[in-house]
């Protein structure tokens, strides 16, 4: 399963940008990195597909819980899972109301730079634990 982040604004050369690179190599599964301008409508989900929208609403999910939602869509077939950081303002109502999952790093608000290597960092644990890799270490 592909595992695709999709930022809105760029990034840039930046320490910030440094830290999503070396996660995502880290990763086992595909990955992709995609910079939409951030006005740019969030083109349309490619079939098999969930999209998952970062945003203040979302559900705080454990990164055990993260993994567990990784691997039953893996098992279910899902081909790509799309998880969508908005831009300053965030998400517009039917982007939500379209999205599969919306998910929360908690109630602080973070700015988008820090957003891109934390959900990177999740997805790499959240890759390990499938993997019995010892990374994560549980309690």
């Amino acid at each position: 399963m592909l595992l695709h982040i999709v930022a809105r604004g760029k990034i840039g050369r930046s320490p910030e940008a440094e830290l999503v690179v070396r996660y995502l190599k880290r990763i086992s599964w595909p990955t992709k990195l995609t910079e939409l301008s951030e006005r740019a409508a969030l083109p349309p989900a490619p079939p098999s597909s969930v999209t998952v929208l970062l945003d203040e609403k979302g559900k705080a999910l454990s990164s055990m819980e993260l993994a567990k939602t990784l691997e039953q869509w893996r098992d279910r077939g899902t081909r790509e899972a799309r998880f969508v950081i908005g831009a300053a303002d965030g998400h517009s109502a039917e982007e939500r109301a379209g999205a599969d999952l919306l998910i929360s790093f908690g109630p602080a608000t973070w700015p988008h730079l820090l957003v891109r290597p934390m959900l990177a960092e999740q997805l790499f644990r959240a890759t390990s634990i499938l993997a019995n890799h010892p990374y994560h270490r549980e309690g």
